[in-house]
């Protein structure tokens, strides 16, 4: 699979050169600023590095857009800018943001994959919900479905629902939540990891696990810079029925210290529409379901028939 960005043709022109390495990149100027930036991500990683005067061609836009687009992806921190150009950040594998610092991020995509999650979990569930902001999101999303048994090894998600039983007007026909939290060491992603943690986990079975992951790639699978939290979302993974990944696209590529499971341990990949079509591609290879927030359903989708907040219909 060529590494060129490839984007959707527009109606009224097509650009039919190729991009040097024998891909043809089609030219569409009403590409969506977060689309842009993805595929210039992308474009980053997979290369080491983009010159301004590349990306104008390739996206037919002025250089202004694409400057702005490098400074709007170095605020995040993902890309360096340089002369000319940008090259990607490269952080130690090692290393574990803070959950503060997470929550800034890619906030409508996460909002958007969390709303779309939920549509996932049926009235008297038993779900997990593993450590992240994505994960945190889709707690809050989770409040008003009936007889829900949340196990969770996050300080945060906890917190969530305890805060939501709390929450007037919250009558929904049902028992609120009831919740089982791990126990462990405490992250600095505000999770619950270790022995203690993997133990209560073993011993549970869940019909839903939300895997919210630092890093997700077809080489590494899911990765994590925290070695403890790794294995107990190993454990997590074994006791689920089915695993679902809730990722935006900017995890596309990351690679953590640790990998805790490989595509083909996941069942259902939520994302948001920042995504490239190239990496949609790449993912269908993989996974068995691949959903993307606000978009048509694929065929034979779990959600199919069902009604629900972010379903694309």
């Amino acid at each position: 699979m060529t590494a060129a960005l490839r984007r959707p043709a527009r109606p009224a022109a097509v650009d039919n050169d190729t991009d040097g390495t024998g891909s043809r990149v089609s030219d569409n100027q009403n590409l969506l600023a977060e689309q842009r930036r993805a595929l210039i991500l992308d474009e980053v990683r997979r290369r080491g590095g983009v010159r301004v005067n590349e990306l104008t061609r390739r996206l037919n836009v002025s250089d202004m857009t694409v400057r702005r687009d490098l400074d709007a992806l170095a605020r995040q921190g993902v890309v360096e800018k340089v002369h000319g150009g940008a090259v990607p950040v490269v952080e130690p594998s090692s290393h574990e943001p803070g959950f503060e610092a997470k929550s800034g991020l890619e906030l409508g995509a996460k909002e958007a994959i969390a709303r779309t999650a939920a549509t996932l979990v049926p009235p008297g569930s038993a779900i997990a919900l593993a450590g992240g902001t994505t994960t945190y999101a889709l707690a809050q999303h989770l409040l008003d479905v009936p007889d829900l048994t949340v196990v969770t090894n996050s300080v945060r998600v906890a917190d969530v629902f305890q805060s939501g039983q709390r929450r007037p007007g919250t009558a929904h026909g049902g028992s609120a939540a009831t919740v089982v939290i791990t126990g462990g060491v405490r992250t600095p992603s505000e999770t619950l990891v270790g022995p203690v943690a993997d133990r209560a986990i073993q011993s549970l079975h869940f019909d839903l696990l939300f895997l919210g992951v630092h890093g997700i790639s077809v080489e590494a699978g899911l990765s994590t810079p925290n070695l403890a939290e790794a294995e107990t979302n190993r454990r997590f993974v074994r006791s689920a029925r089915r695993v679902v990944v809730i990722a935006d696209h900017t995890k596309w590529g990351t690679v953590g210290l640790s990998s805790f499971a490989s595509l083909e341990d996941v069942d259902t990949l939520v994302t948001d529409a920042g995504i490239p079509e190239v990496l949609r591609e790449e993912i269908a290879e993989h996974l068995a379901e691949l959903i993307v927030a606000g978009e048509p359903l694929p065929d034979g989708s779990a959600l199919a028939g069902q009604e629900g907040p972010g379903v694309a219909r």
